[in-house]
């Protein structure tokens, strides 16, 4: 088959397309190469997909109108991944714009590419965020989802709303996919692992929001791939069973799906932070303080869904994954 990957150049985006590459599919990938981290990086994993002859990159905007027109028009894409986002919730805090832009007008281009191009089946990125100020755990795509408490998670939750309604209205199947912590080798270098293990190893302090009363569902990125790669080969599908009297979120009788994609473990951050620090060699100085705007307290994946879907089981527990991510770290960076 032949699959568009949006975010291309990005963590999960990358190791996505190498996936597919390694099961034999033509793979054409996208991404705009923004400066929001490190552009060296998003190069340098890029450059792990050199040579493959079935691999096309090409520096696309999603939010740029015509140039996804374009790119629908020629591409002939049986299935599209869209993995382009502008991340992080306290970055949606200073600039919200660039999650309206990309998040919302990006989404748009890419939901009318699929429409008017025959694309047979749209598997996106939604997020944990979206849960907000649920404090039910675990956390279930049976739970509503109506009150974000970051613009971040607005434009995600806005994302499985726009999709339902392309489902409804054009039969375009779309499976959204709410990710939760992913951390690994290649990884974003705003997330937590990657700050810690980068702090530690330079003896500076780390900040402990929340004064470290947090607890977070961590998925090894190995694991978040193949439940992405999985459902992207399993068509959303009209639930027969659907009620419009009592409305299973997660489903419709449209060709609508959301799942949650995790490790199905909540863990404290306390104890992550001990895992980098034995990785390390290093014992982390704690600089404690309170919670962050737009934060939430915990995050716990209900998997059953995904699991009956493709049989998607999480192998990878932060004792085996953080050491893989810490020696990368020294690797990459040379410390």
């Amino acid at each position: 088959m032949k699959y568009l990957v949006t975010g291309a150049a990005g963590f999960i985006g990358t190791f996505t397309c190498r996936e597919l590459l390694r099961q034999g599919h033509q793979v054409k990938g996208i991404d705009n190469l923004n400066d929001y981290y490190s552009v060296q990086l998003k190069l340098d994993r890029q450059a792990l997909l050199k040579g493959q002859s079935d691999y096309e990159f090409e520096q696309i905007d999603i939010a740029n109108r015509d140039a996804m027109e374009k790119l629908f028009s020629e591409g002939d894409f049986d299935v599209v991944i869209n993995l382009a986002a502008q991340a992080g919730v306290r970055y949606s805090i200073e600039n919200p714009h660039a999650y309206a832009d990309s998040n919302l007008v990006g989404f748009t281009n890419v939901l009318e590419g699929c429409r008017h191009n025959g694309v047979k089946h749209l598997v996106y990125a939604s997020s944990s965020s979206v849960y907000g100020a649920n404090a039910q755990l675990p956390f279930s795509v049976e739970h509503g989802c109506d009150h974000p408490i970051s613009l971040y998670a607005a434009t995600k939750r806005c994302n499985e709303m726009m999709a339902h309604s392309y489902a409804h209205l054009y039969g375009l199947p779309v499976t959204g996919l709410r990710f939760f912590t992913v951390y690994g080798p290649w990884g974003r270098p705003d997330m937590a692992a990657f700050r810690f293990t980068k702090r530690i190893l330079a003896g500076e302090p780390i900040d402990v929001f929340n004064n470290g009363v947090h607890r977070r569902d961590f998925t090894f990125v190995d694991d978040i791939v193949a439940g992405v790669v999985g459902i992207s080969e399993k068509s959303a599908a009209p639930d027969e069973n659907w009620s419009a009297v009592s409305p299973n979120p997660g489903t419709s009788e449209a060709p609508y799906r959301i799942y949650n994609i995790g490790n199905n473990q909540s863990v404290a951050l306390m104890d992550f932070i001990r895992t980098i620090e034995k990785a390390c060699g290093k014992e982390a100085e704690l600089n404690y303080l309170p919670m962050q705007a737009g934060d939430v307290e915990a995050t716990y994946a209900n998997i059953d869904a995904i699991k009956d879907a493709v049989g998607f089981e999480p192998k990878t527990s932060i004792d085996e994954g953080i050491p893989k991510f810490v020696e990368w770290y020294r690797e990459y960076y040379q410390v």
